[in-house]
């Protein structure tokens, strides 16, 4: 009896870890369903001027046109009182259907252009992707 109801455990486990992911061998989830956030927040080196910054900020903005496996998109500038920004000023988030989505957005020549156009005026940047839960 306890190895049937072991092997329900076990089944039900994996069958909840294939809804959301596979955990990968250093215990991390490896997303595989679910909307992908693509969380990405810029710090414009030095002396970059706020019409450089808006150069930028329209030339992310229009990546939603130009790359369909964008469904939502959204941005801003960071208004935290907490003093914890780091020099981080702008925060875009991009929305995939899934890690497909993803995975075709960077490469994509729209996006690479992108890339191409903010290099000059970026000291750092901070990426993190994860796949939207409840």
């Amino acid at each position: 009896m306890r190895c049937i109801v072991l092997g329900m455990v076990v089944a039900l486990a994996g069958l909840m870890a294939s809804e959301r992911g596979t955990a990968a061998a250093d215990g991390k989830m490896s997303p595989q369903l679910g909307k992908v956030r693509h969380v990405v927040l810029f710090k414009f080196k030095e002396g970059t001027t706020a019409q450089q910054q808006k150069m930028v900020e329209d030339g992310f903005r229009e990546l939603p046109t130009k790359i369909h496996e964008v469904v939502d998109f959204e941005w801003g500038t960071n208004i935290s009182p907490e003093n914890l920004a780091q020099g981080f000023t702008h925060c875009f988030l991009v929305t995939f259907n899934d890690v497909k989505g993803r995975d075709a957005y960077l490469p994509h020549p729209a996006h690479q252009a992108f890339v191409k156009v903010l290099k000059p005026y970026l000291d750092k940047a901070l990426v993190i992707d994860f796949v939207a839960r409840d």
